[in-house]
């Protein structure tokens, strides 16, 4: 079979040039697809759609609200080998302060834009992959998809439709950037509220009132003496400890009033053996243990209603490492690398998580590109992340699909 890949390969590879990358990408990062938008993806859909339709490559739309649809293309195989799914957001963060956030522009061997990295780039790239074998007219012998779906960044309705809509492959790929690593694993994730309620009192009688930003401070040093230390003993191989992080505060009305209320907001990181149910027990427990020590003391726990997810939870993501589409990916790596494939445990939260978990199908994070240039004000990916992704994807879908 290797000599086989290895035979096709550069002729697959010469059908795609570097400008062919740039160009797709900085196609797809001049037009805006966030959320701040009437629009929201439907434009790049759109975009989507006129790319497949010029490659002569199959494809469905998948409405998922209104005029918003998921967009599927599909490669068809022989029949008699694994497919294969290629799946990317077409949503990003709103520009925020980014600098010509949808000019594309090229400067050096860096293209700039909103979603360079998150995800356009690596779009651009899953689908030059799958236009590579239609323009070499090398046949796969399992089916090769890419499936474009929506609000990622938000609430994932786009993934859900998809999974909801039957959809079903052998082996995933979600090529959220990953640098030259790739995932089996990362943590599932919930935001949870607390809110404290005190009384209200004049500020130069502070014993007249019951101060609930105190009552607060309470909570967050039991829980850095209780739980936080019990996360870091919780340790998954292929995702690491499980984590939390206090990230908003907010409480009272002005300095010489006794604050009669305050609302704290954390992120809490799980992994396999956690639920939703037992996190929420255990900061519960601190919330009793506080009330049993002070009658005064009062608060109401909640999972936070932000609008995200709408049928799923934010579950972890567990592939197993024996899985073919893992030995694959590593294989692709190392071909393009020359060394051994890193598998990472530092994903955040990602639409794998709901292909492996409620589609019940093996799933991968791998993409071209930093993630730790997302979201930000610099996002840029670079010719040869372009590129060394290109091969990548060939690669991999050479050795899982069959050919």
């Amino acid at each position: 079979m290797f000599v086989i890949i290895s035979s096709s390969f550069e002729h697959i590879l010469n059908s795609v040039s570097q400008e062919d990358l740039n160009d797709l990408t900085s196609r797809f990062l001049r037009v805006p697809s966030h959320w701040e938008l009437p629009q929201k993806e439907v434009d790049m859909v759109n975009e989507v759609a006129s790319f497949l339709e010029s490659e002569n490559i199959s494809f469905e739309l998948q409405k998922v609200e209104g005029e918003r649809s998921n967009i599927i293309a599909h490669l068809k195989g022989n029949g008699s080998g694994r497919s294969l799914a290629l799946v990317g957001h077409l949503d990003t963060v709103p520009p925020y302060n980014m600098k010509d956030p949808f000019s594309g522009a090229k400067k050096g061997d860096r293209i700039y834009g909103r979603g360079a990295v998150d995800m356009k780039g690596p779009d651009a790239v899953m689908l030059l992959a799958i236009a590579a074998f239609k323009r070499a007219g090398i046949e796969l012998k399992g089916d090769l998809y890419f499936a474009g779906v929506l609000a990622e960044e938000t609430n994932s309705d786009g993934a859900e439709a998809l999974i909801e809509s039957g959809f079903r492959t052998d082996g995933v790929i979600v090529g959220e950037p990953s640098s030259i690593e790739y995932s089996i694993g990362h943590r599932g994730l919930e935001w949870i509220e607390v809110e404290f309620t005190g009384k209200i009192a004049h500020g130069g009688y502070p014993e007249k009132g019951i101060n609930a930003i105190l009552q607060a401070s309470r909570f967050i040093d039991r829980v850095q003496e209780k739980i936080v230390p019990m996360l870091k003993s919780r340790h998954h191989p292929h995702m690491g400890s499980a984590v939390m992080n206090f990230g908003r505060i907010e409480g009272g009305m002005q300095p010489s009033t006794v604050a009669g209320s305050c609302t704290i907001q954390l992120d809490r990181r799980y992994i396999p053996g956690e639920s939703v149910e037992s996190l929420m027990k255990e900061y519960q427990g601190v919330i009793d243990e506080l009330s049993r020590e002070d009658p005064t003391f009062r608060a109401d726990l909640r999972l936070m209603d932000i609008g995200i997810m709408n049928r799923y939870q934010h579950v972890p993501l567990e592939t197993s490492p024996d899985d073919p589409i893992v030995d694959a990916i590593i294989y692709g790596l190392e071909e393009v690398h020359g060394k051994t494939a890193v598998m990472s445990t530092k994903h955040g939260w990602t639409d794998a998580a709901l292909f492996s978990h409620y589609g019940k199908m093996p799933t991968i994070v791998y993409g071209p590109g930093s993630v730790v240039r997302a979201h930000g004000p610099e996002e840029y990916i670079t010719e040869k992340e372009l590129m060394d992704g290109l091969k990548t994807y060939i690669l991999t879908a050479m050795k899982y699909c069959g050919i």
